[in-house]
Formats: structure tokens, sequence, C-alpha cells
């Protein structure tokens, strides 16, 4: 099953929008985001795309620092471009979790994970990014398992305006390395290619 996009009143403000998302009942287990204005709803991802997340999740818990903490269900704000993301996976500092009622500002996360789906992959090389990029998240880590030339890794960082800089890019297999705060190789081989 692909994403679908839900209809509702395009002249909506930001906080009608934001209620609608919030309010509504959409359908058990799918991730209910707003991209670029648009509500999107996708079925809950599968559990290679769940595998690759966690292993990635369990990687960075023996590297982070007290003050930090990780999520795959966190959503997070960027008014800016119209949009509440559910990454599959982000590091913020604790204060922001506690802060933070159904949406977390994108300002205050360190490190954003995206693993594409193939229905959706799209929003991840793009949407995303520019929006990522747009509220200031100093690192966004994108596994793409639909990446035309073969599934690769690429680490983006140094935002600047809806842009980001490759840091890194490597195809499956090869190691990837997270600058400080968390200072980790991640070896992609252990994520599953099909």
């Amino acid at each position: 099953m692909s994403a679908l996009t839900v209809s509702h009143d395009p002249g909506q403000g930001w906080d009608d929008l934001v209620r609608f998302w919030a309010e509504e009942e959409w359908p058990e287990g799918s991730k209910v985001e707003i991209i670029e204005g648009i509500v999107t709803v996708t079925p809950a991802p599968a559990s290679r795309h769940n595998l690759i997340a966690a292993r990635i999740q369990r990687r960075l818990y023996s590297v982070l620092p007290e003050h930090l903490e990780t999520s795959q269900t966190q959503a997070v704000a960027v008014p800016s471009r119209m949009g509440i993301f559910i990454p599959d996976l982000l590091v913020a500092p604790v204060r922001a979790f506690e802060e933070a009622e159904s949406c977390m500002s994108a300002a205050l996360v360190e490190l954003v994970v995206e693993v594409t789906s193939q229905s959706n992959a799209r929003h991840d090389r793009v949407s995303k990014p520019a929006a990522y990029a747009m509220a200031g998240i100093p690192l966004y880590l994108l596994v793409d398992r639909w990446a035309p030339g073969g599934p690769t890794v690429t680490l983006y960082g140094e935002p600047k305006g809806e842009v980001y800089r490759v840091l890194s890019a490597v195809k499956f297999g090869d190691p990837i390395k997270l600058p400080e705060p968390f200072g980790l190789t991640l070896d992609t081989g252990e994520f599953p290619t099909d």
C-alpha cells in the first residue's frame, strides 16, 4: 500500500492544520505526517525498514551522552515548511522530550534518520531534507534502500537555508561515520538489502 493524501481546506492556517492532524481519527498503525502542507497517511513501515532504524538506535545508545535521548515515534514540527514529520529515528536533548506535547520543535533535534520506503522515497530525498535543513537540524542520515544505483546511506550536515551539504555517502556494506557528539561508525553491512 502506498501513501495517500487527505483533503482539508487548503486555506487553513498552520494552527488549524495542526489541530486537524491532531484531532482526526486516523487508521490504526498508520504514520500521519504533514508534508508541505498536505496531510499524508502511510501504512506502518515493513519489518526490514524497522530493523534498520532499530540497529541504528542500538548503536547510538552505546555513545549517547546522558543529556541526549532517541525516539522512533516522536513528531517534529517545521511550521516554516508547513510540516509535521515522524522520522524513523531522531536524537534530541532529554529536555526537548520533557517539554514536547504532541510535537517537538525540529529546531531542538540533533540528528534525524529517515529510511526510505519504495512508495514515498521522494519525501525522504527531497521534501524532508529541505524542511530539516530549514529547521537547522545539524545532521540528517538518509538510509535509502531504494536508491536508483543500489542501496546507499548518506550523511548530510552544515544546513544553509533549505540545503544540506553531503558529508559522506556510502553503499550498503561500507562503514559511515557520524561526527561528534556521536563519534560513531555505523556498519551498514548490518542493514538488510531486500
